[in-house]
C-alpha cells in the first residue's frame, strides 16, 4: 500500500524566535514530524521564518553599516541563509528522533527558489515590516535607494513586498526524493523569491507567504494532504467574540463563503484557509488546519478543522 504523501506547514511556534529558543523548539517539532511518519506518512515539510529572516537581515544591514567593504544583504539572501539555519537545526532533530524510535530516514533540507511575477501588484503595495528600526535620516536614505520604509510607533521599518508565488525551481529534486521514501524540508519561510531573466534567476525583494507556498509545494508534488499546524485546534467564526464557532468538517463552498465574509484575518487564518481550498481545487484530497499538539490527531481525522471538496 503506498503511503499517503503529505505537506505539513510548521508555523512560528514550531520553530521560537531567538537560536536558543529554536534549538529548544525543534526537538519538539521533530517528535510530531516522526508520530505523523509512524502514522505512515510520507512528510515534506515547510515552515515559517519571520522572525529570523528579520533577524538576518537586521543582523547583516548593521554589519554593512559598520564595515565599509562589504555591503547589506539582499532580501532573497537573507531568506536563503534562513532557510539553511532553520534546516540545519530541524533535519538534525528529525534524524535523531527517528532514529531514537529505530527508523532509519534519510533527512534532508533543499534551498528552494520561487519564481515571483514581477508585475505582481503586491510589488506596488508593500506589506510586509522587516529588519531592524531605522531613524529618519536612515529611513530617507533607503527610499532614495528605491526601497519602501513606513513609519512605526517606535520609528521606521522597511516594508518589502509579498507577491504571490508562481512556480518552485527544485520541485523535481523535491519529488525525487519524496519518491524515494526521504524527509524533504523545503520552500522553508515562503522559498526564496527569484526573478526568472532569461536562464538568470535573480532575488527579489520580497517575502513569500508561507501558506500559499506550502500548496504549491503539495501540488507540485501531488501530495494527498495539506496539514497546516499553528497555534489553534480549529479554526473558528467569529473568532474572540462570545459567538465564536469551531468549525469542524467544511466544504471549500463553506470554507470560500466564510472568506467572503470576512471571518478570517488577514495575515493570520485567511491565508491558511485559502492555501487549504487553493489545494483541494487543484485536486488534492484533503486539507487539515489544527495545532502542532494535535497534528497526529489532526492527521488521523480525529480533531482540527478539515476541509473537503
Amino acid at each position: 500500500m503506498d503511503k499517503k504523501k503529505v505537506v505539513v506547514a510548521l508555523g512560528h511556534r514550531a520553530l521560537g524566535t531567538t537560536l536558543p529558543e529554536q534549538q529548544v523548539a525543534v526537538k519538539t517539532s521533530a517528535k510530531v514530524i516522526a508520530d505523523l511518519i509512524e502514522a505512515g506518512a510520507s512528510v515534506v515539510i515547510t515552515h515559517s521564518n519571520a522572525p529570523q529572516v528579520g533577524m538576518i537581515h537586521a543582523a547583516m544591514n548593521e554589519f554593512g553599516k559598520t564595515h565599509e567593504d562589504y555591503t547589506v544583504a539582499p532580501m532573497s539572501v537573507c531568506s536563503a541563509m534562513s532557510q539553511g539555519y532553520i534546516g540545519y537545526d530541524l533535519q538534525n532533530a528529525i534524524r535523531a528522533e527517528l532514529l531514537r524510535r529505530g527508523i532509519y530516514r534519510p533527512v534532508s533540507t533543499i534551498l528552494t527558489q520561487v519564481t515571483v511575477d514581477p508585475y505582481d501588484e503586491a510589488f506596488y503595495k508593500p506589506s510586509k515590516i522587516v529588519g531592524r528600526i531605522l531613524t529618519e535620516e536612515e529611513a530617507d536614505a533607503e527610499e532614495a535607494k528605491g526601497n519602501y520604509v513606513t513609519k512605526t510607533a517606535k520609528g521606521y521599518r522597511r516594508i518589502v513586498a509579498a507577491p504571490r508565488p508562481q512556480d518552485i525551481i527544485e520541485i523535481d529534486t523535491i519529488r525525487a526524493l519524496v519518491d524515494a521514501d526521504q524527509v524533504v524540508i523545503a520552500a522553508g519561510g515562503g522559498g526564496i523569491p527569484v526573478l526568472a531573466q532569461g536562464e538568470e534567476l535573480r532575488g527579489a525583494s520580497a517575502v513569500i507567504e508561507k501558506d500559499l507556498i506550502s500548496e504549491k509545494l503539495a501540488e507540485g508534488i501531488q501530495a494527498d494532504e495539506l496539514l497546516i499546524l499553528t497555534s489553534e485546534e480549529h479554526v473558528s467564526l467569529d473568532y474572540k467574540t462570545p459567538t465564536e464557532k469551531p468549525l469542524e468538517t467544511i466544504t471549500t463552498a463553506e470554507a470560500r463563503k466564510y472568506m467572503a465574509q470576512g471571518q478570517f484575518e488577514a495575515g493570520s487564518m485567511f491565508p491558511k484557509v485559502e492555501a487549504s481550498v487553493l489545494f483541494l481545487e487543484k485536486g488534492g484530497k484533503r486539507a487539515v488546519i489544527t495545532s502542532i499538539e494535535k497534528a497526529k490527531e489532526g492527521y488521523l481525522g480525529k480533531t482540527g478543522t478539515i476541509i473537503e471538496n
